[in-house]
């Protein structure tokens, strides 16, 4: 497939890797088999963003919901992502990729906690893209934070409610430093949000696929990519006014 025009390439992809628990069973394997093959689908994202010049990957990798699974698949999961993080890092700094992870990271073992603030040390100062990853996020915890702290704002006198605007808001969320996402793919065929990104995926375009995420390659992102290079964003907007 051809690639499209770099002027209809988006700045910023965002995914919602789903499948992976189905893709096991599929296969008789167990669910944790089906996150490890999920993994190597994140190296291929983050290589076709690098290729094609996306400079802003957001991956929704764990959520706040995620905590109620099993606890045996929870450290599974955690061991992956510690494995993951480490086996990356050279990686990352090949491509001079920064890595950014959102949520309530407090959460996250503290192993894992340790990780991911080196790797997140050792890439601060790439410039090339930002690879951020979504780790124990739900949304509307990210909203509620973010109106706590601009609440404590206006009780210390600091703020004056008349003063508060989206732009208020938008610089107390998690991803103050990122532009909103342009393009949303979601694996899987599932098709809701998730609690994923609700502020800044306000006019995110949607694209959706039956391929079950361990088995997202390089040619379902290019048909992501293509069919979004075909559409007219107006943001609310008519075409031509």
């Amino acid at each position: 497939m051809n690639t499209p025009p770099e002027s209809n390439i988006p700045q910023h992809v965002a995914i919602i890797m789903d499948g992976n628990g189905r893709w096991a069973r599929q296969k008789g394997l167990a669910r944790i088999e089906g996150h490890r093959a999920g993994a190597e689908s994140v190296q291929r994202a983050v290589d076709v963003c690098s290729e094609l010049g996306i400079r802003f990957l957001t991956l929704y990798a764990f959520s706040t919901e995620n905590w109620r699974r099993p606890a045996s698949e929870v450290r599974g999961l955690m061991k992956l992502l510690d494995q993951f993080l480490q086996e990356r890092l050279e990686e990352l700094q090949k491509h001079r990729l920064r890595l950014k992870a959102i949520g309530e990271l407090d959460r996250l073992p503290a192993s894992v906690r340790k990780r991911l603030e080196k790797v997140m040390e050792k890439t601060c100062e790439h410039k090339a893209g930002t690879l951020t990853l979504c780790l124990s996020y739900g949304a509307r915890a990210e909203i509620t934070s973010a109106v706590r702290t601009i609440a404590a704002e206006v009780q210390r006198g600091e703020l004056k409610p008349e003063q508060i605007t989206e732009e208020t808001v938008e610089a107390h969320l998690y991803t103050s430093d990122l532009p909103d996402p342009d393009l949303i793919i979601r694996t899987a065929n599932e098709r809701r949000l998730s609690n994923f990104l609700l502020w800044q995926a306000s006019y995110s375009e949607l694209w959706v696929t039956p391929v079950l995420w361990p088995d997202f390659r390089k040619e379902h992102f290019l048909q992501a990519i293509a069919d979004y290079s075909r559409r007219t964003r107006r943001f609310g907007g008519m075409k031509n006014a």
